[in-house]
């Protein structure tokens, strides 16, 4: 064992607790050991890890995450992923292979979605054009694989470009180089139409009864119902004014009824 994994491992074993255990084995399963160390416990100790082995190169790096996997212990299986999150500026497509080992051999979300969303992502997010269309190709293999914790982490991989708004995910992609696992998407083909997003109107959160005209009002409303019509902001009421012949027709204002009592 390496002096890296050494310090991780004893680190981790510190930290334990018989009672966190159990409750990681209870909500988890027991496909894997476990230490009970806490999440927060592991990333301090890979952080040390690192500051006290700053000289760790990428191949340094793979090897460590492949020495901590190698013992079926959730704990040192989170900080093989932890370390490879912390390092991910360092990793190269090739190193999609190893993954696929992590992610086979996981079986489990609290260990593939980490994988797939903080080390796949930014890995392909971080390549040029030409890493990115060869990893794309492992992410086109990752989905048709009948292990279905491979297809998870293929379609996950891109959630956080996706939450940050920097690519339109599979099949509607604006540049081919920003999208991944569709072939479709690296050749700029769309697989789906086109949609233009919704119009919104400008003018009805300042209309009535606060003094805009009502047929000033974006076309995008009418015909709004329910829902949609209170989602849209505007508020209805008394129109300001009356419109002229010809002009937009101001929708129906809503009137309040009491309640018909009955006889006694």
């Amino acid at each position: 064992m390496s002096d890296a994994g050494e310090f991780i491992d004893l680190a981790l074993q510190r930290e334990s607790s018989w009672s966190r255990a159990e409750e990681s084995e209870a909500r988890h399963g027991r496909g894997h050991r476990y230490y009970g160390a806490s999440v927060g416990a592991v990333r301090g100790t890979v952080r040390d890890a690192l500051r006290r082995h700053p000289e760790l190169t990428h191949d340094d790096i793979t090897a460590l995450s492949s020495e901590l996997w190698d013992v079926p212990v959730f704990e040192r299986r989170l900080a093989a992923v932890v370390l490879l999150q912390s390092s991910v500026r360092l990793l190269t497509n090739t190193d999609l292979t190893r993954i696929e080992g992590f992610v086979r051999s996981a079986r489990m979300a609290a260990l593939v979605d980490p994988l797939a969303v903080d080390v796949v992502g930014p890995l392909i997010a971080g390549l040029d054009t030409i890493g990115r269309v060869r990893a794309g190709s492992v992410l086109d293999r990752w989905v048709r694989d009948p292990d279905g914790w491979l297809r998870r982490a293929a379609l996950l991989s891109p959630l956080r470009e996706l939450r940050a708004g920097a690519g339109t995910g599979p099949g509607l992609c604006a540049t081919p180089a920003r999208c991944w696992p569709s072939r479709a998407c690296r050749t700029g083909r769309r697989t789906t139409p086109a949609r233009s997003p919704p119009r919104r109107s400008t003018l009805c959160s300042a209309t009535w009864p606060s003094g805009a005209p009502s047929w000033k009002c974006d076309r995008a409303t009418a015909g709004m119902q329910g829902p949609e019509f209170a989602e849209s902001g505007l508020r209805v009421g008394r129109p300001s004014e009356v419109p002229p012949p010809g002009r937009y027709r101001p929708a129906t204002a809503i009137v309040r009824r009491s309640p018909v009592r009955s006889a006694a």
